[in-house]
């Protein structure tokens, strides 16, 4: 692409500060909280980001892929996919993010009322202005400068803002993958919904996550008398002990993920006994484990029972192990993919920083198109306020994600 054309595209964007922080604001004033997080759902600001998109820039086309849904007003969680037609339509460089977000949690905690978008230091601060809004903003201003300037993209170029991706997904990227044939495997997926605070790090693949729910089961007494129960937490103490030695079992190493083992960890635990002076004969810890993907998670499962059937036959307890969530990680996106390269050239064009292909712990949606058998990357440029109070992204980070994404829509 011409380079007097790529300053004229950096030039527009850089004059559109004032314009993406009234998006953030008139976006963060909508809150679109799911059924399970008490809230109406998406369809009031899926019906405003629609309208600003055909007013602000105009789309060839645009469709709306509602799933039922019973719990919400509307009847329905809506999913946006807005196309822009390209040079060629042999492949579609997308940008996905989601149009949900999380409650404000304790209000105390905030500086400002979460739905009301304060501006200071250069940053915005309000409940989504990060997750996911700073990704909503940063493609649409790309694709409003191409527009302005009459600059048609590559090739085609697809915005899909889902619903429901803060509880599961259900009704937004898995509806969409289950239910319409919207993506294609030659497509570039970039999901900016997650990244380090210098835009460095391009998420190709996840963990496996296996959480685990132990209930040890022994029998209450007076802490004076311990001679006449079987205490509970003290043996469920023991299997955590045991626990640990997961870490040496499953010792593999990949240096993709960071950190580049599995984790193995106990984590909750729930109330035994309410007074001091008794002995728990019930006891309740939960564990989380994120495993390489290279890993068995039912020879990890075959070898913590063994460790459980140890402990009852040394402590005289029975222990039972429930999975209240299990997922296989999907196959990694190829480190060398067509949308690792394109965005790694786009984000060392704008950003300066060589862009490292690594895995994480956690789990996005990216995973649902993996396994679809559809490469896609999680990145963004943010310090990752998710779900924390006073969440914020920066002003120049929006501005510099939008040349990222203009780079990709004219260079892929």
């Amino acid at each position: 692409m011409d380079e007097k054309i790529m300053k004229q595209l950096y030039e527009k964007i850089d004059g559109y500060r004032d314009e993406m922080v009234d998006l953030q604001a008139k976006l963060t004033a909508i809150p679109a909280l799911g059924p399970t997080n008490e809230g109406e759902g998406e369809a009031k600001k899926a019906a405003f980001i629609k309208d600003w998109m055909e007013k602000e820039i105009g789309f060839d086309t645009m469709e709306q892929y509602d799933s039922p849904d019973d719990r919400v007003p509307s009847g329905i969680r809506p999913n946006i996919i807005a196309i822009m037609k390209g040079e060629s339509s042999d492949k579609c460089i997308w940008a996905m993010a989601h149009l949900d977000i999380v409650p404000p949690g304790e209000l105390s905690l905030w500086n400002s009322d979460p739905y009301t978008v304060k501006v200071e230091d250069g940053k915005i601060y309000g409940r989504g202005v990060e997750d996911n809004q700073h990704g909503m903003v940063t493609p649409l201003f790309a694709l409003k400068a191409l527009k302005e300037l009459g600059v048609k993209p590559a090739y085609d170029v697809g915005l899909a803002f889902v619903a429901d991706e803060e509880t599961g997904s259900e009704h937004g990227i898995q509806f969409l993958l289950k239910n319409h044939n919207v993506f294609k495997e030659q497509d570039l997926i970039i999901v900016p919904d997650a990244g380090v605070p210098d835009g460095s790090m391009i998420e190709v693949a996840e963990k496996s996550i296996y959480w685990v729910k132990i209930e040890t089961k022994g029998k209450q007494c007076h802490a004076s008398t311990p001679e006449q129960g079987i205490n509970a937490h003290r043996a469920a103490a023991h299997l955590i002990t045991k626990i640990d030695k997961l870490y040496e079992i499953f010792n593999q190493k990949d240096e993709v993920f960071d950190p580049p083992i599995s984790t193995f960890e106990p984590t909750k635990k729930e109330n035994n006994v309410p007074n001091i002076n008794t002995i728990p004969g019930d006891d309740v810890f939960y564990v989380d484990m994120r495993i390489l993907p290279d890993i068995d998670l039912d020879e990890v499962h075959k070898t913590l029972e063994g460790m459980t059937r140890e402990v009852e036959k040394e402590q005289k307890v029975t222990i039972s192990i429930t999975s209240p969530q299990r997922e296989e990680a999907a196959p990694a996106t190829p480190v060398d993919a067509p949308v690792v390269k394109a965005l790694a050239a786009a984000i060392k064009e704008i950003h300066g920083v060589d862009a490292k292909p690594m895995g994480i712990g956690g789990g996005t949606v990216a995973a649902f198109f993996r396994k679809a058998g559809i490469n896609a990357v999680v990145w963004s440029k943010i310090d990752e306020l998710a779900h924390q109070p006073n969440e914020y992204t920066h002003i120049d980070n929006m501005v510099g994600d939008s040349k990222v994404f203009s780079h990709l829509f004219l260079q892929s």
